[in-house]
């Protein structure tokens, strides 16, 4: 059954003349009631006709954003740093989120037919690789944030997760460990290569080398962290520090080794990656590769809004680079007299 403008106008609460001037981009329509009506038009799947509207890409003045879910412990700060962007430049938000797995994907897939907004930023969800071709089909203005290496048919906007790693590693090196356990993130993940890529480099170029029995792949989750160390604990060599491919298995790590009776920093050095709110109140607080994510939520959003202005899209990927921030985890509590203080270092 087709979709007519009045069952929008119906479900949005709003009159079929209010659909129209929406449809038409007309200025005197407020932002709110504007989004409210494309979400409805999204939602409904309903195609205006060619000669009830004169709709054209480019001006509905609403930016898109698909994002996996909004409990990633990261996404707050991704978002805010998009938000303060998109509204100083006089555009609305549109975000939708894949919680509902294959429904929410569909669901995003008619926004994109309905040309509910100009652009898109998106943070890529698990299993959206058809969806993604239809967005690239589409023509539709699209920049990546945090791309995980698999998109070059996308503008994107990331961090230097290499130079990160190797930052880290650098580090513990530095307060003297030698034996270096790490628990990555899911192997598939680009970030994760890069991550262990730099780590293992700057060890190698220190004459050591990383055993591979203390190298565990984790999940990103703070449960993956404390079944790490269990695993090292029980069939591993010995190790004295871990670096973590996120703040969330490092959490898990100082979890795992408290369990087992191990001090940090004393017995065993952490560090951990991306610099979250929790990363300054685990026990102790967390040595950490600051991920500068408000600042790749504007970095997007101004390349995404350049676009939409004319701007050709770049021909390479936009990096925004890591630090590193200092904590009681990896400093000597003898050698350090100030333990409480944390640093923050840009990885050479």
């Amino acid at each position: 059954m087709r979709v007519t403008i009045a069952e929008v106008a119906r479900r949005a609460r709003v009159s079929k003349t209010t659909v129209s001037r929406v449809l038409n981009n007309k200025a005197d329509v407020d932002a709110a009631t504007a989004i409210r009506v494309r979400e409805v038009i999204a939602a409904t799947g309903y195609i205006p006709s060619a000669g009830a509207v004169g709709l054209a890409r480019g001006v509905t003045r609403t930016v898109g954003m698909l994002v996996p879910g909004l409990t990633w412990p990261w996404m707050g700060e991704v978002l805010q740093g998009v938000a303060d962007v998109v509204e100083a430049k006089g555009y609305g938000l549109l975000l939708s989120t894949a919680n509902r797995g294959a429904e929410s994907l569909e669901e995003f897939s008619r926004q994109v037919s309905a040309k509910a907004f100009d652009g898109l930023l998106l943070v890529e969800p698990p299993d959206a690789v058809r969806h993604l071709r239809v967005l690239h089909d589409s023509g539709l203005p699209v920049v990546v944030i945090d791309d995980r290496g698999r998109r070059p048919a996308f503008p994107s906007v990331g961090t230097s997760n290499r130079e990160g790693g190797a930052a880290a590693a650098r580090h513990l090196l530095g307060t003297g460990r030698t034996r270096l356990a790490t628990v990555t993130g899911p192997r598939d993940f680009g970030c994760t290569t890069d991550r262990l890529t730099g780590f293992r480099d700057v060890v190698r170029e220190a004459g050591l080398t990383l055993d591979p029995r203390l190298i565990i792949e984790g999940d990103f989750t703070s449960e993956s962290g404390e079944a790490a160390i269990r695993q090292l604990l029980d069939s591993g060599p010995e190790f004295d520090a871990v670096f973590a491919h996120n703040d969330l298995t490092a959490a898990g790590v100082l979890a795992g080794l408290r369990k087992a009776g191990r001090t940090v920093p004393d017995d065993v050095a952490v560090v951990g990656f991306d610099d979250i709110p929790l990363a300054a109140h685990t026990q102790p607080p967390l040595t950490t590769i600051r991920q500068p994510l408000r600042e790749m939520g504007e970095t997007a959003a101004r390349q995404l809004l350049a676009q939409l202005g004319g701007a050709p899209r770049p021909d390479e990927p936009l990096i925004v680079p890591t630090s590193l921030v200092v904590r009681e985890s990896t400093q000597d509590t003898v050698s350090a007299p100030d333990s409480g203080t944390s640093r923050e270092e840009s990885p050479r």
